[in-house]
């Protein structure tokens, strides 16, 4: 498995890997590959006590019985599709790809059951040209080959993809419209968190407009300039809206074993074999439907 380091907040190596959501493994057990040598960094061997840097390239050569990503048959709500790339609709709760210790039931699981994918990534991610969190529904673009791929990764660096989701959120909003223009980077608190902070952050961008307000919360449309891990998740909360149901970012209590109340409703983005612009749309979840219903009616 291959990472590349986005903070230069010098976090030790097995403090950054065990809170990294991409890599399932306990501290101890990382501590342990660094020891025999099976972690590297920019291709050489390192103590744990080394402290990462930004754009550092760790590989993790982690073997263990069944460790080889499966083809599984598991349903998919397809889009489109054609012989270079697929939208799919992902549901909630489903893992977008594999990690170590974790490699069934994803995303990736039920789509090498059903396709042929690209080979850009490595051999979790094969495919996958951007993911959307385990808990949020929707629109995911994925690719059947490597020149479909590599065009689209550019489109996506470019800001040329468009998305749009819908999001249930907490507090009435009382402007129409806004753009939350906050750096995002690791919480120093809890590494599993991303967090609004100017220290090892990077640029984002959230659009968003008012739908419909309800007496507590207020239905939310948001378009995204950038596509940072949690971003609209995080955004919201930070200016004090935080998505409803999120277990990570509100205090929510679940409701009905429901994910956040977000949902990735569409996307634009040129056919990289056609050139054609295209769009997709999808409706929400029954069982979002049902939970907004009760906020409708409070």
């Amino acid at each position: 498995m291959k990472l590349v380091v986005e903070t230069d907040d010098n976090t030790r190596i097995d403090t950054y890997l065990s809170s990294n959501e991409e890599v399932d493994l306990t501290r101890a057990k990382i501590q342990t590959l660094i020891k025999n040598g099976n972690i590297l960094v920019n291709n050489k061997p390192i103590k744990n006590s080394y402290k990462v840097q930004n754009g550092d390239e760790i590989i993790i050569n982690y073997v263990e019985e069944n460790l080889d990503i499966k083809p599984e048959d598991i349903k998919l709500d397809i889009v489109y599709e054609d012989d270079d790339i697929i939208v799919v609709n992902k549901e909630s709760g489903m893992v977008v790809h594999p990690a170590i210790g974790n490699t069934s039931g994803t995303l990736v699981n039920a789509l090498i059951g059903y396709s042929e994918l690209s080979k850009v990534n490595d051999e979790f991610r094969p495919g996958i040209v951007h993911r959307i969190d385990k808990d949020t529904s929707g629109l995911l673009l994925v690719a059947k080959n490597d020149k479909a791929h590599l065009f689209l990764e550019e489109e996506l660096k470019e800001h040329k993809i468009v998305r749009t989701y819908v999001a249930l959120v907490h507090g009435v909003i009382k402007h129409d419209t806004g753009e939350i223009d906050a750096p995002i980077g690791r919480d120093k608190q809890d590494r599993k968190k991303m967090a609004v902070t100017s220290e090892n952050s990077k640029t984002a961008i959230t659009h968003f407009k008012v739908l419909e307000r309800y007496k507590n919360t207020t239905l939310i449309e948001c378009k995204l300039e950038t596509g940072r891990t949690h971003q609209i998740r995080v955004h919201m909360k930070y200016i004090g809206y935080p998505i409803v149901n999120d277990p990570m970012y509100s205090r929510d209590r679940n409701i009905d074993g429901f994910g956040q109340m977000l949902h990735a409703k569409s996307i634009e983005f040129t056919h990289p074999r056609t050139k054609e612009k295209m769009t997709f749309n999808c409706d929400v979840p029954e069982k979002f439907k049902e939970i907004l219903q009760k906020y409708k009616e409070e």
